[in-house]
């Protein structure tokens, strides 16, 4: 998993609850297991219409939120069936941040495995954050460490996060990487019990 870095980006407002699973990714989508390919399908349904076409009303059709790293939303954000596919497809097309006041457990786990960062804010801070970037193209610095994201007004929001998932995002450790830190125990591990109880490795 590649290790989280400071994050600057215009951010896109989607100013939606209960934004679920199949608005993210639609089931069609979810043939494949591969972990790339999928932005093109990020939000299809809102994207393009029956015929394919783009509507360009959508707030990632606008050419200046295309490249957007930063996505803000309202409540319960992931919502619905607990398709890893959702966190694939917004990584995919290349958003690292979302922020929003809730989110759905298993939606919220998964991003913490794809290098998306989830920040949770109160409501208040994301009223703040859309009255802000209403007026103008403001872009914002999410940086980890510190935990602050820093608009280019200089309005500074500080937000939590658990220290364990900071830790796995700043040194990009999914759960494989988690396990291979431990490869000396588990070999030392696998040696006695192979010499305790040989039939099990016949």
């Amino acid at each position: 998993m590649k290790k989280f870095n400071t994050v600057k980006s215009i951010i896109a407002p989607l100013q939606l609850d209960n934004v679920d699973t199949d608005m993210i990714i639609p089931k069609q989508f979810l043939k494949t297991i591969k972990r790339t390919g999928l932005g093109v399908n990020l939000f299809h349904e809102m994207r393009f219409d029956l015929n394919g076409n783009i509507i360009p009303d959508f707030i990632l059709n606008q050419e200046r939120y295309q490249k957007t790293e930063i996505l803000i939303s309202g409540d319960n954000f992931g919502c619905g069936s607990s398709r890893e596919h959702a966190p694939w497809a917004i990584a995919d097309f290349g958003i690292k941040v979302i922020i929003a006041t809730s989110y759905a457990d298993i939606f919220y786990n998964n991003c913490f495995k794809n290098s998306i960062l989830p920040i949770k804010l109160e409501k208040e801070q994301i009223s703040l954050i859309w009255d802000i970037i209403s007026t103008s193209n403001i872009s914002a610095t999410v940086n980890l460490d510190d935990q602050q994201i820093i608009l280019s007004d200089q309005t500074i929001i500080n937000f939590k996060i658990d220290a364990f998932r900071k830790k796995c995002l700043l040194e990009g450790l999914d759960d494989i990487s988690l396990t291979m830190l431990a490869k000396d125990k588990i070999e030392k591990f696998e040696i006695a019990q192979k010499a305790k109880q040989p039939w099990l490795h016949n």
